[in-house]
């Protein structure tokens, strides 16, 4: 059964200082799946991915949710629906424990705890401060302050690339159990061996333009 689709993109264009970023980008991210967006260092993957939350804005076309015009979204509401985990985030607080709980204050010990354990942190304090923690620690503890409004769809930028291979095998899984929750999860990874193990869809830009498209297993570029 084909899934319905969660966002949609229509002649997609975003331009910057008179330089194009993205050029013409139409398809569309069903519901329920994990989408590897892939491409060579400044090929518009990290603009594609900021554009699902609004934090870019397109200069022409139109980008679609649920079949409503992504603008026509509070920006804020918005932002708890797709949340985005950027490759460096930003600690907004002292401890490990308010930062998950950043954007719900009302979440339990030891709800922290578990979604700290799904992130592969089983063992922190929730008193450590946040500033000690190592640029890979930030980027799972920023998942798990994600997480814990339970959005829909999840942006992950390069969520693997400060991380050992333990750390990150227990991050490839977590995206797959949240796709098999039926979260849709849209990632940007230079990993093309990772990209293989969690995606079910592959979109390949090169200079802003969408040139593939398809399964891990049917896309030239990771071959």
């Amino acid at each position: 059964m084909v899934q319905p689709e969660a966002f949609t993109f229509d002649d997609v264009v975003l331009e910057r200082d008179g330089h194009r970023i993205l050029d013409g980008v139409s398809d569309h991210i069903h519901w329920g799946s994990a989408t590897a967006v892939v491409g060579a260092s400044g090929s518009g993957k990290s603009t594609f991915l900021r554009m699902l939350n609004r934090f870019e804005e397109p200069t022409r076309g139109r980008i679609e949710l649920d079949g409503q015009p992504l603008d026509a979204y509070d920006v804020h509401a918005l932002r708890r629906r797709v949340g985005l985990v950027a490759q460096r985030p930003t600690m907004l607080t002292a401890t490990i424990g308010a930062e998950v709980r950043v954007a719900n204050p009302d979440l339990g010990d030891a709800a922290v705890h578990e979604l700290l354990s799904r992130v592969a942190l089983p063992d922190v304090s929730l008193e450590r401060a946040t500033a000690t923690l190592s640029g890979g620690e930030q980027q799972r503890v920023a998942l798990a302050r994600t997480l814990a409004v339970a959005p829909d769809v999840l942006l992950l930028d390069e969520p693997t690339s400060a991380l050992d291979d333990r750390s990150a095998q227990a991050v490839d899984r977590v995206i797959r159990a949240l796709v098999g929750d039926g979260m849709t999860v849209v990632l940007v990874s230079h990993d093309l061996d990772r990209v293989v193990d969690v995606a079910d869809q592959v979109l390949v830009l090169d200079a802003g333009r969408l040139v593939e498209r398809g399964g891990p297993q049917d896309v030239r570029y990771l071959s």
